[in-house]
């Protein structure tokens, strides 16, 4: 992904820096295969800079595979309501693609401004789980994820499927298939609605930059073989012609080799963002089915502590000897009623904080995504029009009679 990414996620400060200004930056770096056959994996160098006080030190550097980071994820995520978790890239199982360079690469820089993402949260960065993922070693970080219960027990396909129907309550609670207790909040409504058409409209520009990227990839190839094709015609003729054609072959291979990497660059620098956004807003899906499930809790722990109040208050009118043990648990309901209705408000606060944070990181990001595109396309056709302009004089000469 483009470099200037990188200072947008809180990677700018190295631990030689004068400014005693307080920082923390991370690298994925090095993807090295390990193992062979159904156990093998993609394990990476994560290097951790920072001037930190709860580090161990300025430079720490682990190994880390893809499932510590999944760990990492999913520990935020049970332990943030309320906040955006950063999105990770898929999963690939598919044994062809899995261990291609390309799609090494593309999930290394995925998963780098994935953990930059967290490191430049302001409350997120204080996580003891991000400073585990950071500095544990490789023993102490497989204890980690084996000596996890519930939700973080389950394998990474039953963790997207959990996602997968959380993402799926919430849109049927937006599409009103499903009438649950719902707050009524206009902006809340506003907040939905913008949130699921966003992704409509990131996951149909993601699919065209796909094609374009398709279509950069499939045209170098046809140059490639017309290129060949030409120099063979070329090698037939002996005249000025036959040199005319190994020329023409010369640059269609040339071009060939230009719209390659402009796919390749295409493909890094625009559609792997639209991508990440596209998962960015299922994350805040996410994010609205907890705060859905929050307030549903609030709401029926006060509709139980009402009856319940009423329970109580017949039996201090018939004198019961029930009456301790109803009052006791009149006052464990309310403890859980009130601390419901504070962590309810707390993920409303947290959410209105981080929407903003998110629309501010979205237009710097789409921008500079854009503005590659743009600027690799106008590389991309200047190249293409001098090779082919260089080509005119000796074209005219040949083809006057």
């Amino acid at each position: 992904m483009i470099t200037q990414q990188r200072s947008l996620s809180g990677a700018s400060q190295s631990p030689r820096s004068p400014s005693a200004q307080p920082f923390l930056s991370v690298s994925v770096t090095d993807p090295a295969k390990m193992g062979n056959g159904v156990q093998a994996y993609i394990s990476y160098k994560v290097i951790t800079k920072t001037n930190l006080p709860d580090y161990q030190g300025p430079e720490k550097i682990v190994i880390r595979r893809y499932s510590d980071f999944v760990w990492l994820r999913d520990r935020l995520f049970e332990k943030y309501k309320g906040i955006f978790i950063p999105p990770l890239p898929e999963k690939n199982t598919v044994e062809k693609f899995r261990f291609s360079a390309e799609f090494i690469e593309m999930r290394r820089q995925a998963l780098d401004v994935f953990v930059n993402r967290i490191a430049s949260h302001h409350e997120l960065q204080q996580s003891e789980d991000l400073r585990t993922f950071l500095q544990a070693d490789e023993q102490t970080m497989e204890r980690s994820r084996s000596q996890e219960a519930g939700i973080f027990k389950k394998k990474p396909a039953d963790l997207m499927q959990i996602f997968k129907d959380v993402q799926s309550r919430v849109s049927d609670i937006v599409l009103g298939k499903e009438k649950p207790v719902e707050e009524s909040n206009p902006e809340y409504e506003k907040l939905k609605h913008y949130i699921f058409e966003l992704e409509d409209h990131l996951a149909e520009a993601q699919k065209h930059a796909y094609r374009l990227v398709k279509r950069h990839r499939e045209l170098g190839q046809s140059l490639s073989d017309f290129g060949k094709a030409v120099q063979l015609l070329g090698a037939c003729e002996e005249n000025s012609l036959g040199k005319l054609f190994s020329e023409l072959g010369s640059k269609s291979e040339i071009l060939s080799i230009k719209l390659q990497k402009e796919a390749h660059y295409l493909l890094m620098n625009f559609e792997e963002p639209l991508k990440d956004y596209v998962r960015a807003v299922q994350s805040i899906k996410a994010t609205i089915a907890e705060r859905a499930n929050a307030f549903r809790q609030q709401c029926e722990l006060a509709e139980t502590l009402k009856l319940k109040e009423i329970d109580l208050n017949k039996l201090r009118l018939t004198r019961s000897e029930k009456l301790p043990e109803a009052e006791h648990e009149y006052e464990v309901l309310k403890t859980d009623s009130e601390e419901a209705s504070r962590r309810f408000e707390m993920i409303v606060q947290l959410m209105n904080t981080e929407i903003v944070r998110f629309q501010e990181q979205k237009t710097l990001d789409m921008g500079l995504a854009f503005h590659e595109f743009a600027k690799g396309q106008a590389r991309l056709a200047k190249g293409i029009a001098a090779a082919w302009r260089s080509l005119l004089p000796q074209l005219e000469a040949c083809s006057s009679p």
